[in-house]
């Protein structure tokens, strides 16, 4: 299934620099301050990235884990975005659980890539043909430049009809 008009436009505005620069700057300032990126966005799979910087480092020498946390749950959240805009009626969405596991030192820049974009638009259509809150979890992991998988993350979000 292709993405509307409307989902085309928001997956091209979020993976411009400039664009996303200015969304993050207005929206989320802690992911524009961190340097997150989104590389990639379609309707099965985002990537996003997560720089290796002075302000994202823990006193251990790698990236701090929240920061880790801002990169991967993004790359689900753009996911669940693009599947709820463009609905009639509006569905709100929100996490409700979070699972991490932390392989290894993060310690050079790290892209979160999440493939389960389709369990986000499968849990919305379900969402509006019952009128019920559906649930998608959704699944991302973090690698390094070099290949090394540093974290896997599971954000499982609700999706609820807006009355």
């Amino acid at each position: 299934m292709e993405l509307s008009p409307k989902q085309m436009k928001i997956a091209s505005r979020l993976t411009k620099g400039s664009l996303l620069s200015i969304f993050l700057f207005k929206n989320l300032p802690m992911a524009w301050l961190a340097g997150l990126r989104v590389k990639e966005l379609a309707r099965n799979k985002c990537t996003t990235s997560i720089p290796y910087k002075r302000l994202n480092k823990n006193p251990f020498k790698s990236t701090y884990f929240a920061v880790l946390s801002m990169g991967a749950e993004f790359s689900t959240a753009a996911s669940c975005s693009l599947a709820v805009s463009d609905k009639k009626p509006s569905v709100a969405l929100i996490i409700v659980d979070l699972k991490a596991t932390f392989l290894k030192k993060a310690t050079d820049r790290v892209y979160f890539t999440c493939e389960d974009g389709d369990k986000a638009f499968e849990a919305v259509d379900r969402c509006i043909s019952s009128g019920e809150a559906e649930t998608a979890t959704l699944k991302s992991v973090g690698k390094m430049n070099d290949g090394t998988t540093v974290a896997e993350f599971e954000f499982t979000w609700s999706f609820k009809q807006r009355s």
